[in-house]
């Protein structure tokens, strides 16, 4: 039966894309979340945390890019089209990172069991057999508010045993620095095309929280460069309701860029 108190909730016979059930699994790490700054680096992110705001967690605050807060829906890859709330220069996003007002879905290169990940380097530190963006803002994002990942191939070439550098910081290594670093440290969710995890509240370690359709625990497994934690039974990442398809496909991506990152 459908809940009529929750119009985003209602059924839906049409036939979610892979790419669609990725949007709503990025949008979920954002429910709500408050009055926050959700920074989105990716396609299906970005269409995610606006598909959030549309929704369920409507203090959502995001940017146009560049200096602006806007207020209003428009399609990914193009200019901001709305309401302009308030200006945010640079100055003002470090303002908010460092008293954890941001939530932050950055793409990692490499991830380790703990959530550590690398965008600098791979290889020896020294003579790296690929130089990568540099640590960028990761060290600060990780130890001051909340951060989540969007992973768009699922490969061991993402998911290592350890990672070549330390750019963003995980449960091991902020236990391991003290105060400083652990107490604002807040991972939250790592997404991918494949799977959707969490956190082990006691351990630190990633833990498959869902399947995506038609993904079955041993392909994400054979996927991980290192052993897996699951429970017994592992549930399938939630379809898009009707409400969300139509916001997805007419609205906030109606010229489909989010196929492009996941196909399928």
């Amino acid at each position: 039966m459908t809940n009529v108190m929750d119009p985003w909730a209602e059924a839906t016979d049409a036939v979610a894309s892979r790419a669609e059930v990725c949007v709503v699994a990025c949008a979920d790490a954002f429910r709500d979340s408050g009055e926050m700054l959700a920074s989105a680096f990716g396609t299906i992110p970005a269409i995610g945390v606006r598909l959030a705001r549309e929704t369920f967690s409507p203090d959502l605050l995001i940017s146009d890019g560049e200096s602006y807060l806007v207020r209003g829906a428009w399609p990914v890859g193009t200019s901001a089209q709305g309401e302009v709330e308030a200006w945010a220069p640079f100055r003002t996003i470090f303002d908010l990172v460092w008293h954890g007002k941001r939530h932050v879905m950055m793409i990692p290169s490499q991830v380790d069991r703990y959530g550590n990940t690398n965008i600098s380097a791979v290889g020896d530190y020294r003579r790296p057999k690929v130089q990568l963006l540099g640590v960028r803002g990761a060290p600060g994002n990780t130890v001051c508010h909340p951060t989540s990942y969007w992973v768009p191939r699922h490969s061991t070439r993402v998911f290592v045993p350890r990672v070549d550098m330390v750019s963003g910081v995980g449960n091991d290594r902020a236990a391991q620095a003290g105060p400083g670093a652990s107490r604002y440290h807040d991972l939250r969710r790592v997404v991918t095309d494949l799977a959707v995890f969490d956190y082990h509240p006691e351990h630190g370690t990633l833990r498959l929280a869902s399947v995506h359709p038609g993904v079955t625990v041993e392909q994400v497994q054979a996927a991980t460069g290192f052993p897996l934690e699951a429970g017994d039974e592992v549930p399938q990442t939630r379809l898009p309701s009707a409400a969300e398809l139509r916001l997805i496909r007419e609205v906030l991506d109606p010229r489909g860029l989010r196929d492009r990152e996941v196909a399928g």
